[in-house]
Parts: structure tokens; sequence; C-alpha cells
């Protein structure tokens, strides 16, 4: 009894922590602390995940609460104590169609949701902005090919140089500009070995490969700051690479391409994915 009354009281304990945390079990663009369950979704292709994160997991709790109740029938109808004389029966037509059709139910009722998954994740539609992020030990590069000859490297922030709203390893000196409710198509490559170009609020994780052009796509239906991280093991510093995506409405992304053609020129000389700037130790 007493052990009882101890658990009962440690899970009242965490269920008041996280209610307490209330909105941030489920982070808005960054992971918060005590957060349960995925970030919240900003694009039409993050709620599909979620959606089917869900639906899976309804199939799998319905799956293992049946098995776990024929277990309990199997244990307490047929041990030796209450079924001294067992049944002798070795096939039973009905059911072994019927252990043969659910599974074959239940598998497709998931095959069909998961290939319109892929179909909207890898199907990239007609893009209104497009983005080349090239991977680097340790940064990002991102350039504009729709708006003119500028890139940037996308550089993380120490904790001397973050403001106080800024999260810890994944805020950057310079983020990643779009426009809100727009389509943006992402290419990406690797200038020494394999990065991966993930945003989780978007629902993307592409891979960035030397010598190789990926794609993927996002349309943010919200505006603000989204972080993301190099989801490849690429070398030491492979945790201080983050990403940074903000959105803004289409006047704002606007005026930011006239300043970014101004601060960011790219001179024609350098190659369109400059490694010089891997010597600036103070940017890190």
């Amino acid at each position: 009894m007493l052990v009882f009354k101890q658990l009962t009281a440690l899970a009242v304990t965490i269920l008041a922590v996280l209610a307490a945390e209330g909105t941030a079990l489920a982070g808005y663009g960054q992971p918060t602390p005590w957060q349960l369950g995925l970030q919240q979704s900003a694009s039409p292709v993050m709620d599909y995940i979620i959606w089917f994160h869900d639906y899976l997991l309804y199939i799998i709790a319905g799956i293992t609460a049946f098995v776990l109740a024929l277990l309990v029938i199997v244990m307490v109808r047929f041990n030796a104590r209450s079924n001294p004389v067992p049944s002798r029966t070795t096939h039973n037509t009905w059911l072994e169609i019927a252990w043969t059709v659910v599974p074959i139910v239940i598998l497709a009722s998931i095959l069909i949701p998961s290939l319109r998954l892929l179909f909207l994740q890898l199907n990239v539609p007609e893009a209104d902005l497009t983005v080349k992020a090239t991977g680097k030990q340790w940064y990002w590069t991102y350039s504009y090919p729709d708006n003119g000859k500028f890139e940037f490297d996308s550089l993380m922030l120490k904790d001397g140089e973050r403001k106080a709203d800024q999260p810890r390893l994944l805020a950057v000196d310079n983020d990643m500009v779009v426009p809100v409710n727009k389509n943006i198509r992402v290419i990406t490559a690797g200038s020494d070995v394999i990065h991966a170009f993930a945003v989780p609020s978007f629902g993307i994780k592409i891979d960035a490969i030397p010598g190789r052009i990926n794609e993927t796509w996002f349309r943010a239906t919200r505006e603000g700051v989204y972080y993301g991280q190099c989801s490849e093991l690429c070398g030491k510093d492979h945790a201080f690479m983050p990403i940074a995506v903000r959105v803004v409405s289409e006047q704002a992304f606007l005026a930011w391409v006239e300043e970014a053609k101004r601060k960011y020129a790219r001179e024609e000389s350098l190659p369109p994915t400059n490694v010089a700037a891997a010597a600036r130790p103070a940017a890190r």
C-alpha cells in the first residue's frame, strides 16, 4: 500500500509539472523544456506528418491492447488449474482467415496515407522562391538564385553574442529569410562532407551531399523564426551548425532582398560557395 501511494504521488507530481508548462509541451519553432510530441507545425507537410504520427499511434495502441488482452485471457482461462483438460483443436478455418486478412487490412490502412505523405514531401510544387543551402564544416551558406548574385554564411552565435530571447546552440548571426505563404524550394549541396538540412516545424530533412544537388520544399504558414540543425554526423562541430529560418511578410522580404544585395554582394572572382568565411573565428 505504501508503494502504491508513493507511485500515485509521483504520477500526480509529474502531471502537475507538465500541466504547469502549458503550451511548452509542443515547441513553436524550437524545442522547449518538458516538450512532449513533435514541434508545432508551420507547414502543410508537417501538418500531415503530425496527423500520420497520431494515426499510427492509435493503431499501435490498439494492437498492443489486443495482444495484451489475449495474453491475459490465455493466462487466466487456459492455465493448468482452470483448464486441466486442454482442447485438441488444431485448425480453425475462420480464425486462420481472420488472422491473415486483418493484418493485410491494417497494413493497407497504413500504406495509403504513407504514400500520400511521401508524394507530398517529394513532389516539389512550382516554387515562388529558390534558396540554395550549402553545408560546410561547420556552418551553412545561403544564396538566392532568383534574387541576384549574393550569398552569406550563417554561423552559430556564442553565449556572449546571443540576445536574451535567442535559444542557445540554435541562434545564428545571419538567418535564412523567406516570405510567408510562399512555396520555397530548397536545393542543398555539401562542400566537403555529407550534411543534412532539417527544420522540424516545416517537416523537412534532406541530405547535402558534395557533388550532388538535392531538393525539398516547404510553405511556412506563420511568421516567426524556426530553428533546425544539421542532422548528419559531419565532424567534430556537427552539433554547432544550426539552421535559423526567419519567415516574414512579402513586403518585408522584398526589403530584405534589397538590403542583402548590398550587404552580401558576391565578388565575381570568387566561387559561388566561398569557403573563405571559415576563417572567421569571431563569428563563431
